[in-house]
This record gives C-alpha cells, sequence and structure tokens, in this order.
C-alpha cells in the first residue's frame, strides 16, 4: 500500500496549529444550538451525564489514535492504521465511514450558517422556492450557504497553513466567548434552576449520548494531516488527548452554565438557549446574546475548516492506495494540496443547503453512526497492531495497551448498538439509513472504478514488458 509520499506535502503545522484544528472542529457550533435540546431530553445532569460517558468512550478511542498517530505518522490516518493491521476491505470500510463522517460535517455546517444567520437577520429570507420534510427553502438562504462553501474551498485549495492560521485565531474567540457565558453563569446564574436534573431517565440519556460522537468527532483530523505536521511524533499523542479532555470540559461547562442561567420554563419556550443564557447573566443585554451567535458563526467556520482538512488527507489516501480513482490523489504542484479531493468535498458541501434544515438532524445522526464503526475498526487495529507487531517503533506507547483497547472495542460496539433499530436512539429510514446506503453504494462505485482502471494499468504495463522482451 501507498499512504503517500512524505515529498508530497510540506511539513508547516506548529503545536498551535494542531491543536486549534482539533480543539476547534470538536467545540463546533452545536453547542451554541443544540444544548437546549439535549437539556430537554435529558435534563441539565442527565445531559452532562451523557457528554462524559460519550467523552470517556472517546478517550479510550483517542488513546489507540494517540498511539498509531504517533507510530505511523502518515496522511491518512484511519486508512494507513486499519491498512496495515487489518488489510484492504477493513481500512476501506473503516476510511470511508470516517470519511462520511467529516463529509456530513462539512455538509451540516454550510446548512448550519445560514440557519445561525436567520438569528441575526431575520428578514434576510428572500425567494421562496420549494418546501422540503415542513421546512421552507428560500433562494437567499441558499446563496449564503453555497457561497460560504465556495469560499472555504477556496481556503482550502491555497493550502493547509492558511487554513490554519484563520483556525487557531477564530478557535480563540469562540475559546473567550464560552469562558465568558461560563464566568456569567458563576456569579449570576441559579443553581435552583437545575431542577430538574434528570428527564426520560436512562432513554433520555442514550438519546444525548448517541449524538455526543458527532459533536466529538474532530481530534482525528490530526493523524488525517499527520504528513504536514512538523513537531516531534510523541507530541502528536499529547495533543490528542489533551483536545479530547478539552472538548469534554467544553460541553459540560456549556450545559452547566445554561442550566444555571435560564429555569426549566425558559429553556423549553427558548429558540437559542445559549444565547438567551448569556443575555440573561449579563443583565438582558441583547449584544450578550448577538456574541454568543457569533461564536456559533465562529464554530461552524472551524468546524467546517478541520474537516475539510480531514476529509480531503483521508480521500487522497485511498486514492494512493487504489481504493478510489486516481484523479483523487492530484497534489497541486504549488500549494501542496490533495485540490481534486477538496473540489469533490467543496461540491457536496456546496449541494447541501438545497436539501433544506432537515439535512442538519439527518446528517449528524448518519454521521454520527459511521464515525463510530470507524472508531471501532481503529480499536481493533490497534490490538492486531500491538500483537502483530510488538517491536514496531511507538513514540507515544499507551500504558495498559491490550485493556485499553479491549475497553475501547467495547465502549464502541456499545455506542454503535444505540444507532440500530429497536435500540433507544435508532436512526431513523429512510433519510438516515439512506443516506449511509447511498454512501456506501458511491464508496462502492468508486472501489471499482479504481479497481478497474488499476487492473486496466498494469495489463498496457505488463504487455509493453512483453513487447520490450521479444524484442
Amino acid at each position: 500500500m501507498s499512504s503517500g509520499d512524505s515529498g508530497n506535502f510540506e511539513r508547516v503545522l506548529s503545536k498551535k496549529d494542531v491543536m486549534a484544528l482539533a480543539f476547534g472542529a470538536m467545540i463546533g457550533w452545536g453547542w451554541v444550538v443544540l444544548t437546549g435540546e439535549w437539556i430537554r431530553m435529558a435534563g441539565a445532569f442527565g445531559s452532562m451525564l451523557a457528554f462524559i460517558l460519550g467523552g470517556i468512550m472517546v478517550l479510550f478511542v483517542g488513546l489507540t489514535y494517540a498511539e498509531l498517530t504517533a507510530a505511523m505518522p502518515k496522511c491518512g490516518g484511519e486508512h494507513v492504521f486499519s491498512h496495515r493491521a487489518l488489510g484492504n476491505k477493513a481500512s476501506f470500510v473503516c476510511t470511508w465511514s470516517i470519511i462520511l463522517g467529516y463529509v456530513s460535517v462539512v455538509a451540516f455546517e454550510a446548512v448550519a450558517l445560514p440557519t445561525v444567520l436567520e438569528y441575526l437577520f431575520s428578514s434576510y429570507l428572500k425567494g421562496y422556492m420549494y418546501t422540503i420534510v415542513g421546512y421552507d427553502v428560500y433562494l437567499s438562504w441558499v446563496l449564503v450557504g453555497v457561497l460560504s462553501s465556495i469560499l472555504i474551498t477556496t481556503v482550502n485549495y491555497f493550502g493547509v497553513k492558511p487554513a490554519a492560521f484563520l483556525q487557531g485565531v477564530i478557535t480563540l474567540i469562540i475559546a473567550c466567548i464560552g469562558i465568558t457565558l461560563f464566568t456569567g453563569a458563576l456569579f449570576h446564574g441559579h443553581i435552583e434552576n437545575i431542577k430538574p436534573m434528570f428527564v426520560n431517565g436512562k432513554s433520555g440519556i442514550f438519546a444525548v449520548a448517541v449524538m455526543t460522537p458527532f459533536m466529538y468527532v474532530g481530534f482525528d483530523v490530526i493523524p488525517q494531516a499527520a504528513e504536514e505536521i512538523n513537531i516531534p511524533f510523541k507530541m502528536i499523542g499529547k495533543i490528542i488527548m489533551l483536545s479530547v479532555l478539552m472538548a469534554i470540559a467544553w460541553y459540560v461547562m456549556i450545559i452547566y452554565s445554561v442550566s444555571t442561567s435560564l429555569n426549566v420554563k425558559e429553556i423549553m419556550k427558548s429558540s437559542l438557549v445559549t444565547a438567551d443564557a448569556m443575555k440573561a447573566v449579563f443583565y438582558n443585554s441583547p449584544l450578550a446574546s448577538k456574541v454568543v451567535i457569533i461564536g456559533g458563526v465562529g464554530g461552524i467556520i472551524t468546524s467546517w475548516n478541520s474537516f475539510f482538512v480531514g476529509g480531503s488527507r483521508a480521500i487522497y489516501a485511498m486514492a494512493e492506495s487504489k481504493m478510489l480513482p486516481s484523479f483523487l490523489a492530484k497534489i497541486h504542484p504549488k500549494y501542496k494540496t490533495p485540490v481534486n479531493a477538496i473540489l469533490l468535498i467543496g461540491i457536496l458541501s456546496a449541494f447541501a443547503p438545497l436539501l433544506g434544515k432537515s439535512m442538519l438532524v439527518w446528517l449528524g445522526n448518519a454521521g454520527g453512526f459511521t464515525i463510530v464503526v470507524s472508531y471501532l475498526i481503529v480499536s481493533i487495529s490497534f490490538l492486531v497492531l500491538r500483537k502483530k507487531e510488538p517491536g514496531m517503533p511507538r513514540p507515544y506507547k499507551v500504558k495498559k495497551g491490550n485493556l485499553v483497547g479491549i475497553i475501547a472495542i467495547v465502549l464502541s460496539f456499545g455506542m454503535m448498538c444505540l444507532y440500530l433499530p429497536g435500540a433507544p436512539a435508532s436512526l431513523a429510514w429512510p433519510y438516515e439509513w439512506g443516506i449511509i446506503l447511498g454512501w456506501f453504494t458511491l464508496g462502492i462505485v468508486f472501489y471499482a472504478w479504481a479497481s478497474f482502471a488499476n487492473q486496466d494499468f498494469n495489463e498496457i504495463s505488463f504487455g509493453k514488458k512483453l513487447s520490450n522482451d521479444s524484442e
């Protein structure tokens, strides 16, 4: 397998760049728009517990990523790990699964940005087009999503360093806004507002827990861009773990801040609880709520940006390994970016707004399922490589690795089961399962295309060799 010639990429990402890519991806915009939904579904403590449980799974999976990334710092991450441990087929399922997770976030953000702008400029909706599953789609709304997709695609086209700089600046702004909300809640919130602590019992906690993989996904962008990172390999593993711990603390902090700032009635009637919570703890200032919305816009951009980086590198790695058509492995001679992979994701991102707001829920749930599938296969790969290649240099070696691997597998499998039919938070048919089936159908078509093209290339090469031998 070719996992990419290290000469194809430039090592330009610093420690700060890498942390901004991972943490910025994980905090996204869900904390602005979905916090109220989590509290309504499971209560304040129930939703915090759900994020802690989801975070524990991600921590153990993150440990496997930390060791494997430091040991194999090649573009493609999951693709490299699973191929070396389990071979072609498992690697295809693993990598194509995580790519749907990345693409679903990218498409999610293309729908999220015009949605969140409604809270700032409610009158900007112009040019009714059609209705999808009860949501009216407007031309102005679609144009915001499409033009933003083109802009993010362009930033990524011109190199990973500009994308990382943008990421660092915006992530810092979001962190400041979140800490401001938390500080306000500590001084002006009311602990009695937290009641009821739990809603809907276990089913409420599970319903929120299945949303956490989609919220936490992002640390795994680091291995995708491993060939562009200019820090010691051991440090890569440490940054992965630190970014996961910071994300767990972030979501628990936000849920606590909102649930102490607003009482249950206020949460139930609010359309954007995080913004209303900020407004409440800062003397009902409309400006304070707008600051949170600006943070949400920033979160959209950071997630969007990170998953463009991660998704395009994963697609490039699969094309390099002859699992996807070879044109997707093209590297720009000047900017050193996988241009065709970036353009493919850009096209999918620009198409998403045409399907309306319903895509937010569908993409989140479908992407969450395939992310967990990929985590499960990486965790299995971790254990297999521990047994198969015990002498592999591991700059970041996890203590009690076999136990960590087993726990990561059990937790990933348990989380995956929550999405299946009959489970408390099963995926919806036909929309969410349709996205997954459609994605894997596309993958099989690409895989067959690449296989036939590779076979034709080998036959031509063999024919030339016979001709040369006969001469």
